[in-house]
């Protein structure tokens, strides 16, 4: 019965629990990842490169592709579709290697995703309540979901009545990526109540110290006003004495640095590896952020700057989740991109915003606290070559995320409802106005890299669709043509309209062309073969081929929740976006030492483009 005393019945929301199925129970039949064919592949790619060639350098591409499909291509391909033969999901293993765990450049700043929430306003409605007490229920809320996973009473995802893989949802809480000298792991403790024991232990970290404690008492999970309770202690505990080590800012650092300095943390004493694997295991990170030096946000772009940049000492960047808890009561999140992708933290934190909502944020349960052990400090030793380590992990820091921009903000003229009242399909109006964008402030297209979700397939996670198109291109052409008629303009734009969904289609069902092609490169170099003639044509990085995208963009979703990451290259842009039904909120990065971007006039040139494609639609209702 204590368990039940815990919950509170007006929190309780049923689109995200489901007790007629259960969370995993599709995976084994769901269908494998398909290879798509070569031609298709290949003709796609052509396409695809074609904005950015001249004609000679079309030429050239296209004999260079036509000697890959007759020759090695060809070989390569049916090594591919013998490798599909016995994997369910060929990419999976290659994908989480060349992506993320090869990879040398620092994660926590080049590839890991943030942004606020949970709960986005700034204030919550109708709660008084200091960041301790918002933190409380944060964190309960949190184990309420760790809960509905672990009980498989999750959701299933669907597109129509086709379940969606799941698996990524296992990587929310429990999981931490290890650096490795040459290439990363990731481990993963999570198991579902089925499977047997999981952990279930948080980490907290406030200036620069680690603390850790059980968040089940009695098998039940700690009441909000428990775990304020431990977080009081916590905070008192800290404002009390000194700073910590700061061991947490190791994890910013260029991987290879980062796994030597934690192999001598480990060898310095055997205690730090105790600590490392509590860290490893734990549910998910609370960082306490007491704005020094680090600010309180007061906005989205403050917000989410900070969610990519805050204090290195009070987060740990491997961990597959942290919440990051500022003095003035908002919220942000940090995390690890290598185990999911963003939409297992949008569902989370829409979860929680939704529960928050219901409730005024406010806990309306039991206010008694049991007698619970009190946090323990978790405490490592450092030598002089670790703080050294330290010093020089956070001034790196510093340097790299001082040169981020970042801009958040919301379009408020209108949204889903009017776009689609234009019959265009929401995401896509949003791909094409930022094309129009880019091209108006670059006067050239913008390689541009989109989000296409696989999970129909097991594991499947994600495809490159690419927006700019040369029906994209000719349109942005004709809407910044004076002489071009209105007519001109809308029927190029539904042009691209159209083909821009044929595309997205394609790639969330198995055809699209970026990931085979990464599959034959990949091939070639597990036979020890030379990189083939097409990888190191020119207009293969030119049109973003190889991570040289100049704009990642993706959507987010349509909900409460946004957030961001940093641009993938030096000269490009990370673009994130929700849409609402009267809103369509813009979140965009840039590096600051490019002479080349900018990010607030990129949100400029976005609202004239939406307002651009309205102005063209307009008369098409008639």
């Amino acid at each position: 019965m204590g368990c039940l005393a815990a919950h509170d019945e007006t929190m309780d929301n049923q689109t995200f629990e489901s007790t007629a199925e259960r969370t995993f129970q599709y995976q084994n039949t769901l269908p494998p990842l398909p290879v798509p064919s070569l031609e298709g592949t290949l003709s796609k790619y052509l396409d695809a490169v074609k904005p950015f060639a001249s004609e000679d350098e079309f030429r050239n591409t296209a004999a260079v592709v036509k000697r890959f499909g007759e020759g090695l291509g060809r070989h390569l391909h049916q090594r591919l579709l013998e490798r599909a033969k016995i994997k369910r999901n060929w990419l999976e293993e290659w994908w989480l290697d060349t992506a993320y765990l090869e990879s040398r450049v620092s994660s926590q700043i080049y590839v890991n995703f943030g942004g606020p929430g949970p709960y986005l306003e700034h204030c919550w409605p109708s709660c008084e309540g200091t960041q301790l007490e918002r933190t409380s229920v944060i964190v309960w809320l949190t184990l309420q979901y760790w809960d509905l996973i672990r009980k498989e009473r999750l959701a299933v995802h669907k597109s129509g009545n086709k379940p969606f893989d799941m698996d990524q949802f296992r990587m929310l809480f429990c999981t931490c990526k290890v650096p490795g000298v040459t290439k990363d792991t990731i481990l993963n403790y999570f198991k579902t109540e089925s499977e047997g024991p999981c952990p279930s232990h948080i980490v907290v970290m406030r200036r620069g110290r680690v603390f850790t404690f059980d968040v089940l008492c009695d098998g039940c999970i700690l009441t909000p006003p428990e775990l304020l309770r431990q977080l009081t202690y916590i905070n008192e505990n800290c404002d009390a004495e000194v700073e910590g080590e700061d061991v947490g800012a190791l994890t910013t650092e260029e991987r290879t640095r980062w796994a030597k300095a934690r192999e001598h943390l480990i060898s310095i004493d055997p205690v730090n590896k105790t600590i490392l694997e509590t860290i490893q295991s734990s549910l998910f990170i609370i960082s306490l952020d007491d704005a020094r030096p680090y600010s309180t946000p007061e906005n989205y772009t403050e917000m989410t700057l900070l969610s990519l940049t805050g204090d290195p000492t009070i987060r740990w960047g491997d961990k597959s989740y942290n919440t990051i808890s500022f003095a003035n009561g908002t919220f942000v999140s940090n995390c690890d991109h290598a185990p999911y992708d963003a939409m297992v933290l949008v569902s989370l934190c829409y979860y929680m915003d939704q529960k928050l909502k219901a409730n005024g944020g406010k806990w309306k349960g039991l206010e008694t606290v049991r007698a619970l052990p009190l946090p323990e400090e978790l405490l490592f030793t450092v030598d002089d070559r670790i703080r050294k380590d330290i010093a020089l992990a956070k001034e790196q820091y510093s340097k790299t995320t001082q040169d981020l921009q970042v801009v958040c903000r919301a379009f408020t003229a209108f949204g889903k409802a009017a776009i689609k009242k234009r019959k265009l399909h929401p995401d896509t109006f949003v791909q094409l106005a930022m094309q129009l964008a880019y091209f108006r402030q670059h006067a050239r297209p913008g390689s541009c890299y989109e989000t296409a979700a696989t999970r129909r397939f097991y594991h499947g996670r994600t495809e490159t669709m690419r927006p700019c198109t040369t029906e994209a291109q000719r349109w942005c052409q004709l809407m910044l043509d004076p002489t071009a008629s209105a007519d001109e303009k809308r029927r190029a734009l539904f042009a691209a309209s159209s083909t821009h969904n044929k595309l997205m289609n394609e790639a969330q069902n198995g055809k699209g062309f970026d990931r085979h092609l990464l599959g034959l490169y990949l091939i070639a170099k597990e036979e020890g073969l030379p990189v083939p003639e097409l990888y190191s044509d020119p207009l293969y990085a030119k049109s973003g081929g190889g991570g040289n995208f100049v704009i990642s963009s993706s959507l987010v979703g349509y909900t409460t929740i946004l957030g961001a990451v940093a641009p993938m290259v030096h000269h490009g842009y990370g673009f994130f976006y929700r849409i609402r039904d009267n809103r369509i909120v813009i979140s965009c990065t840039a590096w600051k030492s490019s002479p080349e971007t900018d990010a607030e006039t990129l949100f400029q040139n976005l609202c004239t483009s939406f307002h651009d494609i309205m102005q063209v639609t307009v008369h098409s209702q008639l």
